[in-house]
Order: structure tokens, then sequence, then C-alpha cells
């Protein structure tokens, strides 16, 4: 029974085809379709972490476009959108998060472990010299 169900369930996600988007988007005209390309655009995908709204194919991504296009087709603009995305699913949805205390670190860490580095690095450099550097001359001495 086991040597029967194990190549079954093997062979199960190879026929799981991807989500794919039921009914594509339609806009009522180029603005609001413009509009709505540059909003995703700057909205990361929950799942996906590293996608933004418009390439990630996950599900979520496309039930989220459909969430943004209805909340502009009720008259917010694209800060309140960002508001309700940000209020259920935190800053990490924006690709762009607003420079607040809370987000300073991920703002201002690259540049400190840059200087960090540089300093760590200006440090050996000047122990290296110092310790290759040629005895001074002995005059007094002879040969």
């Amino acid at each position: 029974m086991f040597a029967l169900l194990l190549p079954l369930a093997l062979a199960a996600p190879l026929a799981a085809q991807p989500a794919s988007d039921p009914v594509p988007l339609s806009f009522n005209d180029s603005g609001e379709e413009q509009r709505f390309h540059a909003l995703v655009a700057e909205l990361r995908c929950v799942m996906c972490q590293n996608q933004s709204l418009a390439d990630s194919n996950a599900q979520i991504a496309q039930d989220l476009r459909r969430e943004v296009l209805e909340l502009m087709r009720q008259g917010k603009d694209d800060a309140e959108i960002k508001d309700f995305l940000v209020a259920r699913y935190g800053e990490f949805v924006l690709y762009r998060p607003q420079v607040e205390s809370k987000t300073w670190l991920l703002w201002f860490g690259p540049a400190l472990v840059l200087l960090a580095g540089g300093f760590v690095v200006a440090r050996i450099v000047r122990q290296r010299s110092a310790a290759s550097a040629p005895a001074p001359a002995d005059d007094e001495q002879e040969w």
C-alpha cells in the first residue's frame, strides 16, 4: 500500500499549476491604469517579500491588486491606500517606509555598517604600516 501511495504523493506537486488571475483587471481609462501600475510598483508582496505587487504571481498579490483597484475606484488617494495596507500588513508592505524613529535602523543602518567597516579597514592599514616601517638607522654604531 505504501509503495503505491509514495509515487502518487511525490507526483502531486508536478500536477499543480501556478495560480493565474481568473479575470484580468480592466481599467476605465489610461490615467487610472498608469496610477494603478505606479502604485502597485511601490508596494511589496506580503508573501514573496522581495517582489512588488506588480511583479508577483502569488494569489495574495492578485487579491491585493484587486483591493488596490477597488480602493482607487472608491476615490481614495495613494496615501490613503498605502495607509490602509500599512494598517493591515505593517510597514513591510511599503518598499520605501516612512523615516520614523522605529525605521531609523532600516534607513541608516547600511551607512553605519559602511562607516564601521571603513574604520576597521583604516585601523588595520595603520597597524600594518606601523609594523612594516623600517627601523631608524643608528648612526652611532661602528661596523
